[in-house]
């Protein structure tokens, strides 16, 4: 019976995971020459480490993005330049030691290029984008502190949030209007 019982919470739980798998777009994520990107300098730790960070951090920023999608789309983004919050200071910390200092003139930034398509593989959106947030010193709304490049993450979340959702709405009552 107890055998019987794990079984079935197993089953339980690795459909709710392939159903949540199965309600997100596909997302392929590529960085173009990030060691030409604007700023993406640790303040501490080797440039390598940081460098994976900042792509494990970015991609999970996408696919948290890409669950909100329709089952079935792809979603092709090409990242090609990064300025993150902040400015990396040398002198600031004393003893050699860097730390990125926030100010809002250091405002983060990121430009990519992407194509959305549909189940059907029909292009839903595609642009090259150019994000800059100005005032994301006043318009953050995450409370961990200790989040890492939350400013970027808000930045992202907020331009998907008013130009890639209304799109992909529209576009689906668009194809259920000629479906009908």
């Amino acid at each position: 019976m107890k055998t019987f019982l794990i079984a079935l919470l197993t089953l339980a739980v690795s459909a709710a995971v392939q159903s949540s798998d199965n309600a997100a777009a596909n997302v392929e994520l590529k960085f173009q020459e990030m060691e030409k990107f604007t700023d993406i300098r640790p303040a501490n730790g080797t440039r390598a480490k940081f460098k994976e960070r900042v792509q494990h951090n970015f991609e999970a920023f996408f696919q948290e993005m890409a669950s909100e999608l329709p089952a079935g789309y792809h979603w092709s983004i090409t990242v090609t330049d990064i300025d993150l919050a902040g400015d990396v200071d040398y002198f600031i910390g004393g003893a050699g030691n860097p730390i990125r200092v926030i100010k809002e003139i250091h405002s983060p930034a990121i430009k990519f290029s992407h194509v959305l398509l549909d189940h059907e593989g029909e292009e839903v959106v595609s642009a090259e984008e150019k994000l800059r947030d100005m005032g994301f010193m006043q318009s953050v709304r995450s409370v961990n502190e200790n989040d890492p490049f939350r400013y970027e993450k808000q930045m992202l979340t907020d331009w998907f949030q008013k130009e890639i959702e209304p799109t992909v709405n529209d576009y689906a009552k668009m194809q259920s209007k000629v479906s009908h």
